[in-house]
């Protein structure tokens, strides 16, 4: 789980609830119109701009938000080595038992393709295939909140509209004023919520996961490309580390 995005999201929403409670309460801030409009609308544009399945799937695509695979660079490296050592020492045909054990798919199907004897142009024609149609499809995911937080700040204007045009046509009624505006107050700071809390930084946080699992495959292919290749594992290192901020660089041969 990353501790940033989940204490991020709560202390944001503690505050702001904080801040209510101690003024008025959180009563006078709950009005079921401003949400039916904002919430409700917001739903409803979504559903006109995506496709029903990426709809239903929006609780998955928060859920890698909150809860990401993660892959540790450092450990993955050690494994390249440890798979270009022993098939320089007893032949790639050696890995295919390493790889049909191995757990990261990608990598999986790079060795595999390998200890079949694959071209190297075919192998990784087929890898950067499959990670950019991937991160293609993670890119589509995440633009569905980004479009959250301009349709739910949308829907927040056209409620305090909604409001405004009661609330003038109503001039007369004083005691009608009050509701008016509170829906056209509302709905805005709805809109505002739901956009800048959820909508805008979870897609930001979808596009950083993207980078992170791009990062890894790319690394994978260099490497796989390198232990077909024959190349020896401690240049093998030396070309991964680079995928490393300089002081995570650490090699195994020191």
């Amino acid at each position: 789980m990353d501790l940033g995005t989940v204490v991020g999201l709560v202390l944001t929403l503690a505050l702001l609830f904080g801040a209510m409670a101690m003024g008025v309460g959180i009563g006078p801030y709950l009005d079921i119109p401003s949400f039916l409009i904002v919430f409700g609308g917001t739903t409803g544009v979504l559903l006109v701009g995506f496709k029903m399945e990426q709809i239903k799937s929006l609780t998955k695509y928060f859920m890698i938000a909150i809860k990401p695979p993660q892959e540790d660079l450092s450990e993955l490296i050690k494994k390249m080595v440890e798979y270009s050592t022993k098939a320089r020492r007893d032949g790639i045909l050696a890995l295919e038992a390493d790889a049909n054990a191995e757990e990261n798919e990608f990598l999986k199907k790079g060795l595999s393709m390998a200890v079949d004897g694959n071209e190297p142009d075919t192998i990784r024609d087929l890898l950067e295939i499959d990670m950019d149609q991937t991160s293609d499809r993670h890119k589509a995911n995440a633009q569905i909140f980004d479009q959250m937080g301009g349709y739910a700040g949308a829907m927040g204007m056209i409620g305090t509209l909604i409001g405004l045009v009661a609330m003038l046509l109503n001039m007369s009624d004083p005691s009608a004023i009050g509701p008016a505006m509170a829906v056209a107050l509302l709905t805005t700071m709805y809109g505002a919520m739901l956009g800048n809390i959820v909508g805008a930084p979870v897609a930001n946080i979808l596009l950083i996961r993207d980078s992170d699992e791009v990062l890894a495959k790319t690394l994978i292919i260099e490497g796989i490309m390198a232990i077909q290749s024959g190349d020896n594992p401690r240049n093998l290192e030396g070309k991964l580390l680079a995928f490393l901020p300089p002081k995570e660089r650490e090699s195994q041969f020191n």
